[in-house]
C-alpha cells in the first residue's frame, strides 16, 4: 500500500504566502506523477498544480506566476509554494499520487486526506 501524509494548511491573509507539503510512503516501485488539487463545497475537484518525475510542471491557470511546485524524487515528497494568496483560493488542498507499487499495482489516482487554506483577514 501506498500512503500520502499532508501538511501545511492554515489560514493565512491575503497577500500573504503558505507551503504544503505531502509525504509518499509505502511499498512504492515507481513514481509517475504528483500533484495538487483543490475543492471547495459543492464544487468538483481541480487541479492546481502537477509535476511529473522529470520535472515537467502544469498549473490551472489561476495559479500560474504565484504558486510553485517541486518534487524530490527520492524521498517521494511534492511541495506547494503558495504566495500572493487570495480569499478564492480558500480550499481543501489534496495531494494526489500516480505510480507503481513493488506488488505490481499500478495507480492513476491516489488521494491523501486533504489540508485546508483559509485566506481570509
Amino acid at each position: 500500500q501506498v500512503q500520502l501524509v499532508e501538511s501545511g494548511g492554515g489560514l493565512v491573509q491575503p497577500g500573504g504566502s503558505l507551503r504544503l507539503s505531502c509525504a509518499a510512503s509505502g511499498n512504492i516501485f515507481m513514481t509517475y506523477a504528483m500533484g495538487w488539487y483543490r475543492q471547495t463545497p459543492g464544487k468538483r475537484r481541480d487541479l492546481v498544480a502537477a509535476i511529473t518525475s522529470g520535472g515537467s510542471t502544469n498549473y490551472a491557470d489561476s495559479v500560474k506566476g504565484r504558486f510553485t511546485i517541486s518534487r524530490d524524487n527520492a524521498k517521494n515528497t511534492v511541495s506547494l509554494q503558495l504566495n500572493s494568496l487570495k480569499p478564492e483560493d480558500t480550499a481543501v488542498y489534496y495531494c494526489n499520487w500516480g505510480g507503481e507499487t513493488t506488488t505490481g499495482i499500478r495507480y492513476r489516482e491516489l488521494w491523501g486526506q486533504g489540508t485546508l487554506v483559509t485566506v481570509s483577514s
